[in-house]
């Protein structure tokens, strides 16, 4: 059974900006967030599928070593408050994340039980099989590229959103496409950590 998070409220999506950019304009400079590319692509009404892309200057395993130390996660991405495995019925992988933060001076929350399958060192796919959408699914893909005789990483993130009737689905793609962002950008910061 799944916890809900948010009520349905009327909202002013004129003035989304107001917290969501500060949060960008803070956490990265503007050069950081345009190395960061987007795109949105509109499915249905209320599905969204955003795919995020960034170059890191480090190797692929070095990368795909962050991606999958999945409890760490919450250690660094923001808004990200908790990332814990779970036992999965069939013996695979599987992941409880909690989402939080600040949106219009209301407490946003999601949760979702994912399911993952990991390609090593290509490719690893994410399902909902429980939480606070009606759907949340993608992936993340890595791909190697040689420059001046350094081998870095091409990483692409993907999310197919569906919110639940609850979620005005302005918000959320806006905000997904700017997490997305962070989140990369926090992958490649904790990637030239090690």
């Amino acid at each position: 059974m799944t916890e809900e998070h948010n009520t349905q409220e009327e909202l002013d999506l004129s003035v989304i900006g107001d917290d969501t950019d500060l949060e960008l304009d803070l956490a990265a400079d503007t050069d950081d967030l345009q190395t960061v590319e987007v795109q949105i692509e509109r499915i249905a009404e209320r599905q969204r599928q955003i795919t995020a892309h960034l170059k890191i200057p480090q190797p692929v395993e070095q990368v795909w070593k962050i991606l999958t130390d999945y409890e760490a996660l919450a250690d660094f991405v923001p808004n990200l408050t908790k990332s814990r495995l779970l036992e999965h019925p069939q013996g695979g992988i599987r992941l409880e994340q909690v989402g939080a933060q600040r949106l219009l001076r209301f407490n946003f929350c999601a949760r979702v039980v994912l399911d993952l399958e990991e390609y090593f060192p290509k490719e690893i796919n994410f399902r909902m099989v429980e939480g606070d959408f009606k759907d949340f699914s993608g992936s993340w893909q890595l791909k190697s590229y040689l420059l001046d005789e350094q081998m870095g990483t091409h990483l692409w993130y993907t999310v197919r959103v569906w919110p639940k009737r609850t979620m005005p689905v302005g918000i959320i793609e806006h905000r997904l496409s700017n997490d997305m962002r962070l989140n990369l950008l926090a992958i490649r910061q904790r990637v030239l950590e090690i």
